[in-house]
């Protein structure tokens, strides 16, 4: 099945994963690319997202499988006309065959951006490295059978902590994307749970790249 590898940033951070579906099936047919549809009583047509984005979060790592129902069109041909077609902020980077199993796809790199109006506190970079350096960091989620407690850490591969300028300090962290997975927004809860005096006045989370469990990166 062919893939889509495509980034969604500025504006477009703010539409949703169903409507970035939609917004996909539209591109798909304004491109004159016919999808092909599921069987069945409510046929759909024929593509899927990977991994939900959170409203707000930049990628530049989104994954959208499909399937066409006509006759084999070169990959950068399907990458031309959807690009045609798209909305600002929203960009296919690359159409492939033949992609990796999503079920392998294990992590992700963010970047959390954390901005402070009146300047970075003092020792910031220190306590939030300490932060999320202990061997247990639990939160409240909310899940199908209510809210539960979720220990964070273990889903953190790696992390560091950076003071990008004099009102900014940024997170660089790896973590689990799949079974289980860590939201970036959930770092800064971890601040504002833990360290209420760090809690930033402005909070801007990205996705960068996603690999395999072996830390390969993933397509």
């Amino acid at each position: 099945m062919p893939r889509v590898l495509f980034e969604k940033t500025a504006n477009a951070i703010w539409i949703s994963h169903l409507d970035s579906m939609r917004l996909f099936q539209r591109m798909f047919k304004r491109a004159g690319l016919p999808l092909k549809h599921t069987q069945g009583f409510n046929p759909r047509p024929s593509v899927s997202i990977a991994l939900p984005l959170s409203v707000g979060v930049e990628s530049r790592c989104e994954l959208l499988d499909f399937e066409l129902d006509a006759e084999a069109i070169p990959c950068e041909e399907i990458c031309r006309r959807l690009n045609a077609v798209s909305v600002a902020g929203l960009r296919v980077l690359q159409v492939y065959d033949n992609g990796r199993k999503i079920r392998d796809l294990a992590l992700l790199d963010c970047k959390v951006m954390l901005e402070f109006d009146t300047g970075v506190p003092p020792q910031a970079e220190q306590r939030l490295a300490a932060l999320f350096g202990q061997d247990s960091l639990v939160l409240d989620k909310k899940g199908k059978n209510g809210v539960v407690q979720q220990d964070i850490i273990s889903m953190i591969r790696s992390l560091r902590v950076s003071c990008v300028d004099e009102n900014t300090v940024c997170i660089y962290a790896r973590i689990c994307c799949q079974n289980p997975a860590l939201n970036p927004t959930q770092l800064v809860a971890a601040i504002q749970k833990y360290l209420p005096d760090l809690a930033p006045d402005h909070a801007r989370c990205s996705r960068d790249e996603i690999y395999d469990n072996n830390e390969t990166v993933f397509r």
